[in-house]
């Protein structure tokens, strides 16, 4: 008799049991249910930014797509002319002087450079120290390496910024790599240069590399410019910047990013992607080039945006009785939740309720808990509304 066949079986590698849940993957598949029973959902759970690239980088890219030149494989590294690009924008913005071929690295998008750091310096086992609540990527290239998190709680008492006094003896000297990210994603907090200078300071006294991640640098209110990580004094001898035209430029399909700094780390980033990437479309390049060099207009007007976008909004809280501090930078806000609530009960509240999606703190980290971050990235009336909306529930008063 012959045997039954048994049916063919997928083994994946063990990795990929030990990736973090797409915390985000949840809150999309929530709103979207809302959306199909037919309720119109104000989404302001996501940091996707809502607004059109500008028309001057779009017709850029229009016009290089025809270039034969860019329908060739890209140097593998990327184009020197947007490498040129982003250190003279560095230089003109934050007074930092940058090697183009020797201290950056063209990155698809951010988020790439970020996951890949880990795998370039963790080994399995080694520590990495991570902010808590923060990006919940930096977990993901940590999974990748094998490696373990140790992290750093960041609380309204200490103005959303670590406590290295606070970080173990154990824990400092184990630690081979450190996640920072100012304008922080979730709760819009910035940091002083005095703030970084006493991180080099850490850093290069437990050989431990910085990874600043400046996706939100170009947004800061009130007229005041968030602060550069390799603004300060050794940056470079002890770390790296992560930088994103998602977010400056309205970017975010586009992806591109940079990694900037020490000269060592990014050879090392340029070896791991000869390995898997061969750059950027050279159109894109282009486009980003032009995106950098070009008057700073419009970078101007989305930040003003943004500020008046914030301003509406925390208007509008304030009428419901909802008080919070106004973000000093990033296009989120993070608000309290009220008593009685937590972050994820709250915010199912307010979508099945008011129709309003915010993400829970909960998703960035244990020390996210009591809070939820919400996104300015709608239009002033729709963030009215939706604050009009979270107000007849009548949670605050």
């Amino acid at each position: 008799m012959a045997k039954t066949k048994e049916p063919f079986q997928i083994q994946p590698a063990s990795i990929m049991s030990k990736l973090p849940t797409q915390f985000f993957a949840t809150l999309v598949s929530n709103v979207n249910r809302q959306v199909a029973l037919g309720h119109d959902v104000i989404n302001l759970g996501q940091g996707n930014p809502d607004l059109p690239t500008p028309s001057h980088i779009v017709n850029k890219l229009k016009e290089s797509a025809e270039n034969p030149l860019y329908h060739k494989y890209s140097p593998f590294t990327g184009y020197s002319f947007l490498k040129e690009a982003i250190a003279k924008r560095y230089k003109e913005d934050y007074n930092v002087d940058l090697d183009p071929e020797s201290e950056v690295a063209i990155l698809f998008g951010g988020k790439t450079g970020l996951v890949q750091l880990p795998q370039i310096l963790l080994n399995p086992g080694d520590l990495c120290l991570v902010p808590d609540p923060g990006y919940p990527d930096y977990w993901s290239g940590v999974a990748l390496a094998q490696a373990k998190m140790s992290f750093m709680p960041l609380t309204a008492e200490n103005n959303f910024l670590p406590d290295y006094n606070s970080i173990s003896p154990s824990d400092r000297e184990k630690a081979k790599l450190m996640f920072l990210n100012y304008p922080n994603n979730p709760t819009s907090a910035t940091a002083p240069l005095s703030f970084y200078e006493e991180t080099v300071q850490f850093a290069a006294e437990h050989g431990i590399v910085v990874a600043s991640d400046f996706a939100y640098g170009a947004i800061g209110f009130d007229g005041e410019r968030p602060i550069s990580f390799l603004q300060t004094p050794g940056a470079k001898e002890v770390g790296l910047e992560f930088y994103t035209l998602s977010k400056t430029y309205n970017m975010a399909g586009w992806r591109v990013g940079f990694a900037l700094g020490n000269a060592k780390l990014i050879s090392l980033i340029n070896q791991l992607q000869d390995h898997i990437y061969v750059s950027l479309f050279g159109g894109i390049q282009a486009a980003a080039a032009e995106a950098l060099t070009a008057p700073q207009n419009c970078v101007d007007d989305l930040v003003r945006q943004y500020q008046s976008r914030r301003d509406a909004f925390f208007d509008a809280l304030s009428d419901i009785g909802w008080n919070a501090e106004k973000p000093a930078g990033s296009f989120f806000s993070w608000l309290p939740v009220p008593e009685g609530f937590t972050s994820v009960s709250f915010s199912n509240l307010l979508l099945e309720k008011a129709h309003v999606a915010v993400a829970p703190g909960i998703g960035f980290g244990t020390y996210g808990e009591g809070y939820v971050r919400i996104g300015l990235l709608s239009s002033e009336d729709r963030l009215r509304e939706a604050a009009e909306r979270i107000g007849k529930l009548g949670l605050f008063r």
